[in-house]
């Protein structure tokens, strides 16, 4: 089967948190790792023992990548919400005003279509589930390992938690209605 979808090889790192984090996960371990290998050069500058650095890599090789996944992956679905408001509301112009009830507020611009195409243009993958036929009947009853393996990985890549959705166009147009009155 042919898909002919638009490839963009160069994804906002923010509209793909889980992939993001993965990334920085392995980065921070492979350098707690090339300290751990500098760990006698590290010992005679900072004038510390040898076995503390040491004991200190040990640790960080199994904390440091965890906790660079888990930042990453908040940061990013952070970056997502923000562009879900900008998308939502618009851009803040700085102009306050007050309403006759004494509340102020802070005036929002639409976007320009082509912002709002950077900030809506990619795609939001669903995960997906174990394939029905995958209940034992049929000659593909053998893979249902695969299958639940597979159906696990992709939640845990484009399952609930993992990104936040993008505005629709229904939501866009009650918004841009409600303020536009």
């Amino acid at each position: 089967m042919i898909d002919g979808r638009a490839r963009h090889l160069l994804d906002r790192p923010r509209n793909r948190p889980v992939r993001t984090a993965l990334g920085v996960s392995w980065i921070s371990f492979y350098l707690v790792a090339l300290i751990g290998a500098a760990n006698d050069i590290i010992a005679v500058r900072f004038h510390v023992s040898v076995e503390s650095v040491t004991w200190a890599v040990r640790v960080g090789l199994f904390i440091v990548p965890p906790t660079a996944y888990v930042i990453t992956k908040r940061w990013a679905l952070g970056l997502q919400r923000q562009d879900r408001d900008k998308v939502l509301h618009g851009r803040e112009t700085g102009i306050i005003k007050r309403l006759p009830n004494g509340a102020f507020i802070e005036v929002h611009e639409p976007l320009g279509q082509d912002r709002l195409h950077v900030l809506t243009q990619h795609e939001q993958y669903q995960a997906i589930g174990p394939d029905p036929a995958a209940n034992g009947e049929g000659p593909d009853g053998g893979f249902r390992f695969a299958r639940r393996l597979r159906a696990v990985l992709s939640r845990s890549l484009y399952g609930e938690g993992t990104q936040i959705t993008k505005p629709t166009a229904r939501e866009y147009q009650e918004i841009t209605s409600r303020h536009g009155s």
